[in-house]
């Protein structure tokens, strides 16, 4: 039986993997730099986990300042084909309340300042981004969340902004006009990045607050912020447990495993052989084949 390797991304407030078994640390660095915080590598019964803090423990790592193609770099070395990313959100919508759990289906992507491909030089991949996430994936994510007793909503579009601040109310009113569901700062870098490592990749949107927009509640607050999300980490960290134990041996049948088959669109022999070389954990194989 091949063994399924699952890495996990926690973001603020899920700074460890409580349930991780045989934990060994890892420390990484990538062509892309150094990645949040050393990686931490076990199991859960047959699946193998790679955590890594989103944030850096202690949280001293701005949403704008995360190295997220290190990070997701940092998973594909370490043997990971399947991805959950753990991110803290308001939510945008009133049936959508804090302490509930959003499996994420669609993005729309507000932030400027980030790098969000492991291909701008030397190489153009054009990866398709239609359905960012892992169907198969997101479904077992949703079921393990279920199988613990949370509050489940399966779908919905996730709003990334900048930040490091919150939304204006004017902001906050225009988004909701656009129909999205939650509102947060990190996951679709991982998303967009996750493709390209040809993962298949789910994220987990824990709701804290109404963000600013909601009438009959106080505006968006770190301190209830973090008091609801200790609810929902240990929600989060349950259902990850559930997850795991229904992926053992797990074979993927879907397209997320060849996204770069067709989406290269540079000439191979033009390739600079540093980037070949930089890039060969996610392109090896196709340049090989072309040779």
């Amino acid at each position: 039986m091949a063994k399924t390797v699952l890495g996990v991304i926690g973001g603020s407030g899920f700074y460890k993997m409580d349930a991780l078994e045989g934990a060994e640390q890892v420390e990484l660095n990538t062509p892309f730099g150094p990645p949040s915080d050393v990686y931490y590598r076990g199991h859960i019964g047959e699946v193998e986990i790679v955590f890594l803090s989103r944030h850096g423990r202690g949280h001293r790592i701005s949403p704008s300042n995360v190295n997220s193609r290190a990070n997701v770099y940092g998973m594909k070395l370490l043997g990971v084909e399947h991805l959950i990313s753990v991110s803290a959100a308001g939510s945008m919508k009133e049936h959508l309340a804090p302490g509930d759990l959003v499996v994420a289906d669609q993005f729309i992507d507000r932030t400027h300042r980030r790098p969000s491909t492991f291909f701008d030089s030397g190489i153009v991949v054009h990866v398709s981004l239609a359905d960012p996430v892992c169907a198969d994936l997101s479904e077992l994510l949703g079921d393990g969340a279920r199988a613990v007793g949370a509050r489940v909503h399966q779908g919905g579009t996730y709003l990334c902004v900048e930040g490091p601040q919150f939304s204006t109310r004017a902001e906050s009113a225009l988004f909701r006009s656009w129909g999205v569901d939650v509102i947060s700062m990190t996951a679709i870098q991982e998303a967009r990045l996750s493709r390209e490592a040809e993962f298949c990749y789910g994220v987990l949107a824990l709701v804290t607050d109404y963000d600013c927009w909601h009438q009959g509640q106080k505006d968006v607050d770190v301190v209830d912020i973090l008091r609801v999300l200790q609810q929902n980490v240990a929600t989060a960290q349950k259902a990850i447990v559930n997850l795991a134990q229904q992926m053992a041996g797990r074979v993927r049948r879907c397209k997320c495993a060849s996204a770069l088959k067709d989406a290269i669109v540079t000439d191979r022999s033009v390739v600079p052989q540093s980037v070949a070389h930089d890039l060969n954990p996610l392109i090896g194989k196709y340049l090989q084949s072309e040779s």
